[in-house]
């Protein structure tokens, strides 16, 4: 199934609410970007059953909990309950390589040519070799939720402390906190360090080598993922109020700001096709946009399995990755 149709209108704005001096409480009432007075951070909206059956092939997989892809080995990663598959892109119907980790993997990234699994329960993040699947654990206090490897060092968002750890060599070198309510995804673009608070539901650029957090914007009304593009910006789902937002970095501005009905989650991108994959739960669809304009064009609308909360690309062939949340499989479109 393929779709060009565009949805809703988009709407492109620009914008520098920038946020300074705020509370690092989430109680205090001063605070200009708070919305309640006990934030939640927003989750995956439940899918019913699917409506169609999904596009291209599915292989049978117990729950997926994150997806990343490496073009540079071709590699396709699954985190499932205490592992991660490696499979061989070129044949993904070939049993895969199990590596096994401390608990379940929150978040997977290819970065700096490893592959981050983030392990909150047990304090970890692996590094995880590519394609051989060697493993070695940086140990964190408190809860990783998403890493980054910027030169010689690897930054790893720590939600509970509401911070982000600074790795050399595997030692623990610098802590960056400072106005978040908590720390859930850091990410490098276009040169730029930018921090992603689901709670504050806020992006917070990332003064690294000075040690300190600066400027911070409000991402909608419940951002739950992001992605760096090629554009230097970010990208960020914001599920509760239905929208795809893009930021530029240096200095962090919101330019845009395009409607995603239907359980807007999971995200990944297309560095090759600048195309943003967005999943939605709501309906079991995954959708594609074409980034480099103005505002998002829809190029693509597939079915998918029940509860798509991970998705990734394969840059290679274009190949879209869809896991289900609900262990119904990993899905592979061809766009």
């Amino acid at each position: 199934m393929r779709s060009s149709a565009t949805v809703g209108t988009g709407v492109v704005l620009v914008c520098a609410l920038v946020l300074s001096g705020c509370s690092s409480k989430s109680g205090d009432s001063t605070d200009t970007l708070q919305v309640v007075a006990d934030p939640v951070a927003a989750t995956a909206p439940v899918s019913p059953q699917p409506a169609a059956a999904p596009a291209g092939t599915v292989i049978a997989s117990p729950e997926v909990t994150a997806l990343a892809a490496d073009p540079a080995t071709g590699t396709l990663a699954v985190a499932v309950p205490d592992a991660v598959l490696l499979y061989r892109a070129a044949d993904l119907a070939a049993a895969p390589l199990r590596v096994p980790v401390a608990g379940r993997a929150e978040h997977l990234r290819v970065s700096g040519g490893v592959l981050l699994a983030t392990l909150p329960a047990a304090g970890q993040v692996a590094r995880i070799a590519l394609p051989g699947g060697e493993v070695s654990t940086l140990t964190v206090a408190g809860q990783p939720a998403g890493a980054v490897v910027e030169g010689d060092r690897t930054l790893v968002a720590v939600r509970d402390r509401k911070a982000v750890d600074v790795f050399s060599g595997g030692q623990l070198t610098k802590t960056i906190e400072g106005q978040l309510y908590s720390a859930d995804d850091v990410l490098q673009a276009g040169g730029n360090t930018v921090v992603l608070d689901e709670l504050r539901t806020a992006l917070f650029s990332v003064d690294v080598d000075g040690g300190t957090m600066a400027e911070g914007l409000r991402a909608g009304d419940g951002a739950t993922n992001a992605v760096a593009d090629s554009f230097g910006r970010v990208l960020v789902v914001d599920t509760r109020a239905g929208a795809l937002l893009a930021f530029s970095t240096g200095p962090l501005l919101l330019r845009q700001r395009y409607p995603v009905p239907g359980g807007a989650y999971g995200l990944a991108y297309d560095a090759q096709r600048a195309l943003a994959w967005v999943t939605l739960t709501e309906r079991n669809e995954v959708v594609g946009f074409d980034v480099r304009g103005g505002e998002p064009v829809e190029k693509y609308r597939f079915p998918t399995v029940r509860q798509p909360d991970s998705v990734t690309v394969e840059e290679r062939s274009g190949r879209v990755v869809v896991g289900s949340a609900a262990g119904e499989g990993v899905q592979v479109i061809q766009s």
